[in-house]
């Protein structure tokens, strides 16, 4: 462990014993670690690179600020070390059967810590700094239960630059970030109203609803998260307050935390709040309809012909962000799949020549115009056609796709806007496919072996967040007489109790239904292997290919789903 000249403690990776995933940040995903020298249970997020997060994060000391340790600096290892937070985060709570215990003093005190937090990052700091990404999946939740703000990855040193691009989540997202333009610190203000509308109601913000419906929902319709009539009315002010659309209007921290207070001296709240949290079943409908009311407004004309002048203010915003970013390399064309030989080695030779200090990467653009690679070549790439190329550094063949991956992600699904809605009488039927992967695995505490060790298993799934609205439920079936069938139908999809001791072959059967849009396949069924060991075991990938029935709506307005947007 040595010092380093950016300040910050470098760690060895091999200093680090990994174990689970515990989900994904900003550019980059996050495990729970051993830092072996230090004995110390820690979270490690891998990186690509090292880059302003560790910077950002070396600086900060705040006990509502998750800790930093130091960074991890070895070609192509590369990785945050941090303070790792054993109650997962909020988000994973408020989705949790857990928060049904939650009371007012409960929202109070976590509410503070946010807002505690957030007013460090912005008045007290050594250099100011907006989070631009706080959301509910980026608070973590101590042992001793004080929340800490984390996931650096998106944020800036506000003296550094007051324009943003489009980083962040939709859902939490100021308007004024959404379009680009200039913010000030009160762009996080908005982000905590969303954070808090989350502890009060438990529900997932704007749920069912894909990115862009959103964005063009709160900028041009000015619609916000529907804050039901039994609210209590300071919450339900303060909320509001948080959303207004003129930034300026917003309230500081400083002055959040001051409502608080205000709030926590009022002796006719705590009974006003209570209730509103146990009379849940009374005003959900209140969302819900809320909800319906924003689908429906997507079988519009005019929203569809409003997608497409967003798609064109995005083409126009791309192409001045990548004149103004020097780390991105320029495109040709934005349409990728028109891409000649030449054009793709333009490109390749500006992301070789911005992504490699060492040069090593310099004689990939010659490569990729010797195996006649064009733009819709390109986009085909997989990890084996690169080492067939006779590419064989793991650091550069992920450092290349990652590069393709984001010219598919940012610039290639601009082209494929769904079409206007069509004035005929007759019902157009039409299919969308969604790739979703589901990660499958177990928890294990192996004790002295298997008959006293503690297991329990787990699905996630990784890439959209979108991608969870199509499943119904989750079953968990272990087949041992004295454990019950498990049946969950919102994540975290983990078993609640831990089982002790492993039989032999041990297996959990895991079935996956999907919501009646999805035409095929209705059910998933994935048999887990459990096997004792000292250190945890691979967890397992599968790849499932959903086919999503749309309907296009007929003159009359029939309803459509959700899945097209």
């Amino acid at each position: 462990m040595s010092s380093t000249s950016a300040s910050f403690v470098q760690i060895r990776f091999d200093d680090l014993q990994f174990f689970e995933n515990c989900g994904g940040g900003s550019f980059g995903s996050v495990y729970r670690a051993r830092w072996i020298s230090q004995d110390k249970e820690v979270a490690v997020k891998k990186l690509l690179k090292i880059e302003k997060e560790a910077e950002i994060l070396s600086v900060l000391s705040h006990k509502n600020i998750i800790q930093f340790y130091g960074a991890v600096i070895e070609p192509p290892n590369y990785g945050i070390v941090t303070e790792y937070a054993s109650a997962g985060s909020l988000f994973d709570y408020i989705n949790s059967n857990k928060s049904e215990e939650m009371d007012m003093d409960h929202i109070m005190t976590w509410a503070t810590d946010i807002a505690k937090g957030m007013h460090y990052l912005h008045m007290e700091a050594p250099v100011k700094v907006i989070h631009r990404d706080l959301k509910s999946r980026n608070v973590v939740i101590a042992a001793d239960g004080v929340l800490k703000i984390c996931d650096f990855g998106a944020s800036r040193f506000h003296s550094h630059t007051t324009h943003m691009s489009l980083v962040g989540t939709f859902p939490w997202m100021a308007p004024e970030v959404i379009q680009s333009l200039p913010v000030s610190e009160t762009c996080d203000t908005y982000s905590y109203g969303v954070v808090l509308w989350e502890m009060l109601t438990r529900e997932v913000p704007f749920k069912g609803l894909e990115g862009l419906q959103v964005a063009w929902l709160v900028v041009e319709k000015n619609e916000r998260l529907t804050i039901p009539s039994s609210c209590p009315r300071s919450f339900a002010e303060l909320m509001h307050q948080c959303w207004d659309a003129d930034s300026k209007k917003r309230p500081s921290f400083k002055q959040i935390i001051s409502i608080l207070e205000s709030m926590s001296n009022d002796s006719n709240l705590p009974d006003q709040c209570n209730s509103f949290l146990h009379n849940k079943a009374e005003w959900r409908c209140e969302i819900e309809a809320t909800l319906e009311r924003l689908k429906k407004l997507e079988r519009d004309l005019s929203f569809k012909e409003q997608e497409l002048k967003e798609r064109e203010r995005r083409l126009k915003m791309w192409e001045q962000k990548l004149t103004e970013q020097s780390n991105t390399p320029l495109l040709p064309s934005f349409d990728i799949c028109a891409w000649t030989e030449e054009d793709v080695f333009f490109w390749m030779q500006q992301l070789t020549r911005k992504g490699d200090s060492s040069g090593e990467m310099s004689i990939y653009a010659s490569l990729f115009k010797e195996h006649h690679i064009t733009g819709k070549r390109l986009l085909l790439l997989e990890e084996e056609d690169l080492k067939d190329m006779g590419i064989v550094s793991r650091g550069h063949i992920i450092h290349l796709k990652t590069a393709i991956e984001k010219l598919t992600h940012d610039y290639l699904n601009l082209f494929h806007f769904p079409p206007l809605i069509k004035a005929s009488g007759a019902e157009e039927n039409i299919e969308k496919v969604v790739n979703l992967e589901l990660v499958f695995g177990y928890h294990l505490k192996p004790g002295n072996g298997p008959k006293d060790c503690k297991w329990k298993m787990y699905m996630e799934m990784d890439g959209d967040e979108i991608a969870i609205t199509y499943i119904k439920d989750v079953t968990f079936n272990t087949n041992l007489p004295d454990v019950e069938i498990l049946k969950m139908t919102k994540p975290p999809f983990v078993m609640e109790k831990w089982i002790v001791g492993i039989e032999e072959h041990q297996s959990v059967e895991c079935v996956i239904t999907y919501e009646s849009d999805v035409r095929a396949p209705k059910t998933t069924r994935h048999i887990q292997a459990i096997c004792w060991s000292k250190v945890k075991a691979q967890d397992e990938v599968e790849t499932v290919q959903l086919m999503i029935q749309t309907s296009l709506p007929n003159s009359e307005g029939t309803s459509r789903s959700r899945s097209d947007s």
